[in-house]
């Protein structure tokens, strides 16, 4: 089951006709990747101490429908691909049924600044 955040769409992340800006697609993204970092049993804190520093390579987005104002939005987060230094998450945002817009986004495993393969234990929770 993937993890999913949610939350109200807010008048100041609307345009004048009531329609979501395109931009905080991306932030309920980034907000949905806690809960997905902690289904895999990766917390935030873990992978610091572990000094693992997972760096956003790229973030895609490809609408089919808008979110508006007064609609609750629900971002269900799941892993794609999981190579030897990234992992790609697929983020859809939703209201209901109707899908709105999928986030992938690649993030790189980062030790002293230099991109490092996962550690065989937090790619095995991965690739899980």
């Amino acid at each position: 089951m993937p993890a999913q955040w949610s939350a109200p769409v807010r008048y100041v992340e609307c345009d004048q006709q009531g329609v979501v800006f395109n931009a905080h697609y991306l932030t309920w993204a980034d907000e949905a990747s806690n809960g997905w970092w902690a289904s895999m049993g990766l917390s935030w804190e873990e992978l610091v101490e572990r000094r693992i520093d997972p760096l956003v390579k790229a973030s895609s987005l490809e609408w089919s429908a808008s979110a508006r104002w007064g609609d609750t939005v629900t971002v269900d987060a799941e892993t794609e691909q999981v190579g030897r230094t990234s992992v790609t998450a697929r983020f859809t945002v939703r209201v209901g049924d109707r899908v709105c817009c999928v986030v992938r986004t690649t993030y790189v495993a980062i030790t002293n600044g230099r991109s490092t393969p996962w550690p065989d234990d937090v790619r095995a929770r991965l690739a899980a």
